[in-house]
């Protein structure tokens, strides 16, 4: 089976989505105004929505969730600071050395198990004041952990390291740009989560499938001071609530659907499984995102081998793929992507 190359099973990310025909509605018929001076209607109702969902006092609209990401990082510290993360953390892994660039930091990483750390992690990395160390001012959790093949964090486990980090005055943040997939596999509201952190990044483009868009919710004073920010990294807006309308029609409509992306996912993971040379254990897969290792050849060449046939996945190592189910894939998708994979594997063992 070769799937046509103009209708690929596309398992890259789940920021591939398109944007639905009521989406596409909801976008056309948008009021507007000029975000910057604050009068985009749409704009604002989406702001208050998604502060509303996270139980914080405001929000600010960003075009992308690494911008809202490095927002935060500069709204909590000032040059010379320190944060930490965990070691593949999107704020350190994937976003082009912002916090050294954008916020003069540094980041101390910790390790993590799948992308989670623990308290006892945190006070570890605490140094006593002394004027070799740079201040540590920021800690910052990924939810769910990208690299982490979507590992959710137990709330449990963010509670420890929040009062680890009060105790010891520092802030926190969430990358939540996942928040949504972590909220739907654990049935736990995405304000319990966001409740423990001084700020909270969520993403419209990639599980909701809205094509473009993130906000950085908190409270006044951060996300007062996080919209200069904004304007200095260049994202200040203007009629963008042609824009925004989608993330409000994906935040009201396609929450819930997240649930059949995770089927999809547990789906894949377990065909997966049984397949010659891949290593990859289905109990792992927790939302949308799986990943496998492949034994005996260089996964971007199979990658490639792959995406010839009609299933495009991602190497993420020299011996992982990444697969993620999304708004664009189907249940009947899977079987059909199984079969390739298995054909293009067994052409290989």
């Amino acid at each position: 089976m070769t799937r046509h190359p103009n209708h690929p099973i596309d398992l890259r990310s789940d920021t591939i989505t398109q944007p639905t025909p009521a989406m596409r509605e909801a976008m056309a018929r948008a009021e507007v105004g000029d975000d910057v001076f604050g009068d985009d209607p749409t704009v604002l109702r989406l702001e208050a929505r998604v502060a509303e969902i996270l139980g914080k006092d405001t929000a600010v609209f960003t075009p992308s969730g690494t911008m809202a990401n490095q927002m935060a990082v500069r709204a909590h510290t000032e040059p010379g600071d320190e944060i930490l993360v965990e070691a593949n953390a999107h704020v350190y892994f994937y976003e082009a050395g912002g916090p050294a660039a954008l916020a003069g930091v540094m980041c101390r990483c910790l390790p993590g198990v799948r992308g989670i750390f623990t308290a006892t992690d945190v006070e570890a990395a605490l140094r006593p004041p002394n004027q070799h160390f740079p201040p540590t001012k920021l800690v910052c959790v990924e939810n769910t952990h990208n690299r982490g093949g979507g590992s959710v964090w137990p709330l449990e486990r963010i509670q420890d390291v929040a009062a680890v980090a009060r105790q010891h005055g520092l802030r926190l943040h969430l990358d939540g740009a996942r928040l949504w997939n972590a909220s739907v596999a654990t049935g736990i509201p995405e304000r319990d989560y966001a409740a423990n952190f001084d700020s909270v990044s969520v993403c419209f483009s990639k599980g909701l499938g809205a094509p473009i868009g993130s906000a950085l919710c908190g409270s006044r004073e951060c996300i007062q001071r996080a919209r200069r920010f904004r304007k200095m990294f260049g994202g200040g807006m203007r009629q963008v609530g042609i824009i925004a309308a989608g993330a409000l029609h994906a935040l009201e409509h396609h929450r819930a659907r997240l649930a059949e992306d995770h089927a999809n996912a547990r789906a894949l993971a377990e065909g997966l499984s049984k397949l010659p040379g891949v290593e990859l254990d289905p109990a792992t897969v927790q939302t949308n995102i799986v990943v496998l290792k492949v034994k005996g050849t260089p996964t971007a060449a199979l990658a490639h081998r792959l995406d010839a046939q009609g299933v495009r996945v991602l190497a993420t190592g020299l011996d992982t793929l990444r697969a993620v189910t999304n708004l664009m894939v189907k249940p009947e998708d899977v079987p059909a992507a199984l079969e390739i994979f298995g054909q293009v594997l067994r052409t290989l063992v």
